[in-house]
């Protein structure tokens, strides 16, 4: 969607958002920092693929002064390929330095985890294995690597830590029934709806909207660890209103934007704000490698779809 925040004829530049999601975070934060500074704010908000595709089409006339991708893969491409403004917010003291480098830093994070349909009868899984118990046999749901950054980075984090288990763990998975079924909402649904009991590798941030909804679901943080996904932010080097970037950096980090944040069930980026959520010293991490190669991605992602390709 796109849209327009108010009109401060003050200000010479809006300011003009991409954003993936989640819901109404990005049209929320617009609305706060128009209301603290005046300035306008042009919003596009998408999926990855749809927000990168458009800022690659206008390539040659870049619109864009400010990306918030939910990859941390995009702002590690746009930096090696010089798109991006070096910028540091002091707001940004308290963001820990794995979420933060001179070009982005982190809006919020969110962790993957287990979810589980308490009234399924099914005994309350505790880690990534249970879900391979016979009790679970075509229970369980999975989004699909290929199309969510952090199920990719889940299977990396897990091969980091298991090894060669991780291979037996996942034909496991698949003997048991597991299905692969697309985007993260669309593995979720089958959980909501009581067809299916859990959801091998969920976003956290969009369970805990559902539990907030009234879902019957519980969000389970395995006790072998997990892997977390920052949602980066930065400024596109091309921005004709740089000032007013910065300043958005300034409030997404701020006690003021943070806050916003952790309402849509994010982790926030910075460590001294609360959350009525785990937060990252509260979960145990899996080993993440960010300097994984497309190579060692493409490998991982073949042997995924040689697995579970025909089912």
């Amino acid at each position: 969607m796109s849209l327009s925040f108010g009109f401060a004829a003050e200000h010479a530049n809006a300011l003009t958002v991409y954003t993936a999601g989640p819901g109404s975070l990005g049209k929320k934060l617009a609305q706060g920092f128009e209301k603290k500074t005046g300035i306008k704010v042009d919003l596009f908000q998408a999926t990855t693929g749809k927000v990168m595709a458009r800022l690659e089409a206008e390539a040659d006339n870049p619109h864009a002064d400010v990306l918030i991708s939910a990859s941390w893969d995009t702002a590690r491409d746009l930096e090696k390929r010089g798109w991006l403004l070096n910028y540091e917010s002091p707001n940004a003291a308290h963001v820990p330095a794995m979420l933060k480098t001179p070009s982005y830093v982190a809006q919020g994070v969110s962790a993957l985890c287990i979810v589980w349909n308490t009234r399924s009868g099914l005994p309350e899984p505790r880690d990534w294995s249970d879900l391979a118990q016979p009790v679970y046999r075509n229970k369980v749901t999975m989004p699909d690597p290929a199309l969510s950054g952090a199920t990719l980075d889940l299977l990396l984090g897990l091969q980091a830590r298991l090894g060669k288990q991780a291979d037996a763990l996942f034909g496991n998975l698949h003997g048991n029934g597991m299905v692969v079924l697309g985007p993260n909402a669309q593995a979720l649904n089958p959980v909501l709806q009581g067809a299916k009991s859990a959801v091998f590798g969920a976003v956290d941030y969009v369970a805990y909207g559902a539990v907030t909804s009234g879902e019957a679901i519980k969000v389970i943080f395995p006790s072998s660890g997990t892997v977390v996904a920052p949602r980066p932010m930065m400024i596109l080097k091309s921005s004709r209103a740089q000032n007013e970037a910065r300043a958005f950096i300034d409030y997404v980090l701020s006690p003021q934007g943070q806050k916003i944040v952790a309402d849509a069930w994010l982790i926030p980026a910075r460590d001294d704000i609360a959350a009525e959520r785990p937060l990252l010293k509260d979960l145990k991490l899996l080993p993440q490698d960010g300097a994984a190669t497309p190579v060692v991605h493409a490998e991982t992602l073949q042997r995924f779809s040689r697995l579970f390709g025909q089912r």
